[in-house]
């Protein structure tokens, strides 16, 4: 059903709320901005509405006063990458294209967590 609004899951919220308090930990907004955007993950229904508590923050956490980094998942590989399908906690973008190497239509899926951009065919109509 196109146009569908995913759910958020127990493990979306699980990874958000993780991912501001690396944020939090790294100093970029204090205990009530923290509180407020934890908030927002744990009432969010939508995963386009818990995805915004993270939205306008870095894709990793900014570095210490010490000057370490603040602890962070690899990456699995750089750029873009394609999928059959979304995986748990990827937020969908009003972004698609034609593949030229498929002419299947694909849309555009964000990974808040680390704001790698994923592309995943679109169903038929």
């Amino acid at each position: 059903m196109p146009g569908a609004r995913p759910l958020v899951s127990d493990a979306d919220r699980e990874r958000l709320v993780a991912l501001l308090r690396e944020h939090y930990a790294a100093g970029l907004f204090g205990l009530d901005e923290l509180d407020r955007r934890v908030g927002t993950v744990l009432g969010a229904q939508f995963l386009d509405e818990a995805a915004a508590a993270v939205a306008d923050l870095p894709a990793a956490p900014p570095r210490t006063a010490a000057g370490s980094a603040a602890p962070r998942r690899p990456r699995r590989r750089r750029g873009h990458a394609h999928a059959d399908q979304p995986a748990s906690g990827w937020v969908p973008t009003s972004e698609r294209f034609r593949d030229p190497s498929t002419s299947m239509i694909m849309r555009v899926w964000v990974d808040p967590a680390d704001q790698s951009r994923h592309y995943v065919p679109e169903p038929d109509p």
